[in-house]
């Protein structure tokens, strides 16, 4: 009985449906049973297929003896995706398949012969022309169809390999038949090869033979204009005409340079003479041989008078005798002088006739040089054609060669391996039982429960009547709860201090309660209750405030350092200004870190260090400056939404930070809240408590008592 009038709202009653299913549980797990045996019974009597794969990678492949710029041009066309694709449609080929039927001689096979294996059902869908008569196809034809139904080409995604799988209720079948698919594409590639190198070397043999004559042809003609406009080689490259003006110029600018010296040697000498200079100064008279001797003699005489003043008069003849000599010897010094000077002169006048000559010279060897340079022209034609002919008569030379050496079948290996052979297969493709059975199960479960559902409804069972005045408001009470201490490990949750705020609907005030919980045990405050609050609350981010200065930073590191040991994922980052955290991880200041990273001077990698007492891992307080690292303050959230999915845990250590400097890290009130205090100041605590809870923070955990060292976890663990 149903007990639901006509007029009457109704809805459906899910707990019913389920008793409904329930009380014919037995007939459910009868038919349930039955769909099993039924599956178990059609997976049986269905013929085994079983299905083995071979894989070809397709990769340029050459002999030793090619070259490498032949091998990488094909490279880049051979691996494109297009042609990966052409060669698994080149697999499906009817010449190919039908060259592996023939050859596995597949037409005897009753497998491949779809009229032997007609059903009745097939026959009777053949007589009411619903379906094509298989004795309508030639017997080739319906060799081929059945092949290519059972056989599969694919690519590997993200790859140059493809597979070739076969299916066939033999094993050994399912596994020749892909071999030798692959044996039959490699062969088939390989005389591609072949007939393009054949080829090859039919059309270069006449080509090779013309590009001969007309290379010698060209040469001929090169010699004889250069013979008839007697343009003749030099060993620099150039012509006869153009080195004789070279070998001109080069000498009349060599006497030039004579010239010039030996006027200015002359007019030296001259300058000298008339103004009565010393003339051991020149370098022309000081080297004549006989201006020496000259000089000798009067340094001579001039001694010998300087010796005898001293004990004769000067009227003595023999002083008088010397002063003669003394002058004419004098006299024949300027006689030399200007005999050199004549000398010099006549050199002058030898180098100017000289540069004339050269002159007169260099004016026909210019002439006969542009002209030889207009017929160089023609020559240059004739070289250049000659050149052309001789370099593609090279080309052709060189790939008729190397299509000669790959007339071989073993030089020409196709550009594809085989990189995995098919196996026979030992269990079926198809039918798998127990996935069958499994699934006809599940299936059979479930319908029979939805008829079974639907019976219960559309009897009426399944409804009942709705109440109109179901439709209650719920007023709820905004509560805050500020975390302040977990209970021992062994509790799920830590004690709290609920602050609720109760809307009084008569008043319409907000008051406050404080509620305090008494603690169960004296360390409920501990490291150990923290870290095992924070592993079950599993929060992605925490920053702890140390009001008390750097023992409030060892106990965070310390809190670090038990996650750690724990199991957990925890990165530290020392936000404070001692950097005290710093020291007690890294033993020093020296690291990169947030400040390098905020500056741009160190890259993030960089400033993630590991602790050298635990597995957890810090970022320093770095090495830049503060107050410029502080104007990329902007980029901390971003750091610590990178960090939070690459660690369980990410600890900040503010230090002695207040609610607006905690603010400015995240703009998530949702965060833990961490009062690192070892031990409380009342009047710290408080302060604290009242102004995260002014500025909306929810959970505000205390940590206090236990070991404040940074290395006592670490060191119980290992005692």
């Amino acid at each position: 009985m149903s007990g639901v009038t006509g007029n009457q709202d109704v809805d459906i009653d899910l707990a019913q449906l389920v008793r409904g299913v329930w009380a014919r549980r037995l007939k459910v797990v009868a038919i349930t049973l039955l769909g099993a045996g039924v599956a178990f019974t059609g997976a049986k009597m269905i013929s085994p297929k079983y299905r083995s794969e071979t894989r070809i990678l397709i990769e340029p492949r050459a002999p030793a003896f090619a070259t490498a710029q032949t091998t990488d041009a094909n490279a880049s066309q051979l691996l494109d995706e297009l042609n990966i694709s052409s060669q698994v449609q080149l697999l499906q080929s009817a010449d190919l398949i039908k060259q592996v039927i023939s050859s596995q001689k597949l037409y005897d096979l009753p497998e491949f012969d779809a009229a032997a294996n007609s059903s009745a059902l097939g026959d009777i869908l053949v007589a009411l022309h619903l379906k094509k008569s298989p004795l309508a196809s030639p017997p080739e034809e319906r060799v081929i169809d059945a092949f290519v139904e059972r056989l599969q080409v694919y690519q590997v995604p993200g790859s140059r390999v493809i597979g070739i799988t076969f299916t066939s209720k033999d094993p050994a079948l399912a596994a020749t038949i892909p071999n030798a698919m692959a044996a039959a594409y490699l062969a088939k590639q390989s005389g591609a090869k072949l007939d393009s190198n054949s080829e090859a070397t039919r059309w270069l043999e006449p080509e090779i033979e013309t590009l001969r004559t007309k290379v010698s042809d060209a040469e001929q003609k090169v010699a004889e204009y250069r013979a008839a406009h007697g343009l003749l080689p030099t060993n620099g490259g150039g012509n006869f005409q153009t080195q004789q003006l070279n070998d001109v110029s080069a000498e009349l600018t060599r006497v030039r340079g004579e010239k010039a010296n030996a006027e200015a040697r002359a007019q030296s000498v001259r300058n000298a003479l008339a103004s009565g200079e010393a003339s051991d100064t020149l370098q022309d008279i000081m080297s004549s041989q006989s201006i020496q001797r000259l000089k000798g003699t009067e340094s001579g005489l001039q001694s010998q008078i300087s010796d005898l003043q001293t004990s004769l008069l000067n009227n003595h003849p023999r002083l008088k005798s010397l002063r003669a000599q003394l002058a004419d010897i004098k006299t024949q010094i300027r006689q030399e002088t200007q005999k050199i000077l004549a000398s010099i002169d006549n050199e002058a006048k030898v180098a100017t006739l000289r540069e004339q000559e050269l002159e007169q010279q260099s004016n026909k060897v210019k002439a006969n040089s542009a002209q030889a340079g207009e017929d160089e022209v023609g020559l240059n034609a004739l070289e250049r054609e000659a050149a052309a002919q001789r370099q593609l008569l090279e080309t052709y030379l060189s790939r008729f060669r190397e299509a000669a050496s790959r007339a071989d079948k073993n030089s020409s290996p196709a550009d594809a391996r085989i990189v995995s052979t098919a196996v026979q297969p030992v269990d079926p493709y198809f039918p798998k039982v127990v996935p069958i059975v499994v699934v006809a199960v599940l299936a059979t479960f479930i319908m029979t429960s939805i008829a079974i559902m639907l019976a219960e409804l559309f009897s009426g069972r399944a409804l009942r009547p709705t109440s109109g005045a179901e439709v209650a408001e719920r007023i709820e009470q905004e509560t805050v709860a500020v975390v302040v201490a977990s209970p021992p490990a062994r509790t799920s949750a830590p004690s709290m201090l609920v602050v609720r705020q109760e809307e009084q609907e008569e008043q319409g005030e907000a008051a406050e309660e404080l509620v305090p919980e008494e603690p169960e045990e004296e360390n409920e405050f501990s490291i150990a209750s923290v870290a095992h609050y924070l592993i079950g609350s599993r929060a992605p981010l925490a920053i702890a405030i140390s009001p008390t200065g750097d023992n409030g930073s060892a106990a965070t590191v310390a809190l670090a350092r038990t996650l750690a040991s724990a199991g957990s994922r925890v990165v530290l980052i020392d936000m404070t200004g001692s950097g005290h955290p710093t020291e007690l991880m890294a033993q020093g200041r020296s690291l990169p870190g947030v400040t390098d990273l905020l500056c741009g001077e160190a890259a993030f990698g960089d400033t993630i260090h590991g602790d050298y007492l635990s597995d957890a891992h810090f970022i320093p307080q770095g090495t830049s400056d503060m107050r410029r690292a502080m104007r990329g303050a902007d980029r901390l959230s971003l750091l610590l939404d990178a960090l939070s999915s690459a660690y369980d845990l990410v600890l900040v250590e503010s230090g002695a930070a207040d609610v607006a400097g905690v603010s400015k890290l995240t703009q998530s009130k949702t965060v833990e809240i961490i009062l690192s205090m070892p031990e409380i100041v009342e009047e710290e605590f408080v302060a604290a408590m009242t102004s995260f809870e002014e500025a909306g923070y929810e959970r505000v955990v205390l940590m206090s008592g236990g070991n404040t060292d940074g290395n006592a976890t670490v060191a119980q663990q290992a005692a």
